[in-house]
């Protein structure tokens, strides 16, 4: 009988410390991972076609900003590795923010210019928080891109095969 209650007693001891380590565990500070990519728009076409190139070294921002200001809460700078790729690490959650990933500075100076039309979206929006539904703490941004001062001649071939043409859609 003694023995018993001893090994309830343990039971019960043993879960209360469980609870304890599970409560512990959820208090810690998310984290988020942002991948992308940023690469040359050969075309001038404001998005990846098949002789767009990858840039390795182009600089780009993650700013997250208060949805009601405006007012930057958190920023880090990021840079592409040899396959165009970023990889930024985000500490904390940002569900009351607007984050978004800009470019900063190409590594290409003969691709480096940034359109400026005010219609355009010049950063990759997303998600850095939990409580969205996404599961993973890894977020893909969409690609950014800098563009060549004149389009190469072979884009009017490729923008051809996307059904794209200089009066419009095929």
């Amino acid at each position: 009988m003694a023995t018993s209650i001893k090994a309830i007693f343990f039971l019960a001891s043993a879960l209360c410390f469980l609870s304890f380590l599970g409560i512990a565990h959820a208090e810690e500070t998310p984290n988020f991972f942002v991948l992308g990519k940023v690469y040359c728009d050969n075309c001038r076409a404001q998005f990846v076609t098949r002789i767009s190139k990858y840039m390795a070294g182009a600089k780009v921002r993650l700013e997250c900003r208060d949805r009601e200001g405006g007012t930057l809460t958190y920023s880090v700078d990021g840079e592409t590795d040899a396959s165009g790729t970023y990889h930024i690490k985000v500490e904390g959650d940002h569900e009351e923010e607007v984050c978004e990933v800009a470019l900063v500075e190409s590594s290409d100076p003969s691709c480096s210019e940034i359109d400026k039309e005010n219609f355009l979206r010049k950063s990759a929006r997303i998600s850095l928080t939990k409580d969205n539904g996404i599961t993973s703490d890894t977020r893909l941004a969409n690609p950014l891109g800098f563009m060549v001062k004149e389009r190469l001649p072979e884009c009017t071939e490729v923008l051809r095969e996307l059904g794209i043409t200089s009066s419009g859609l095929v």
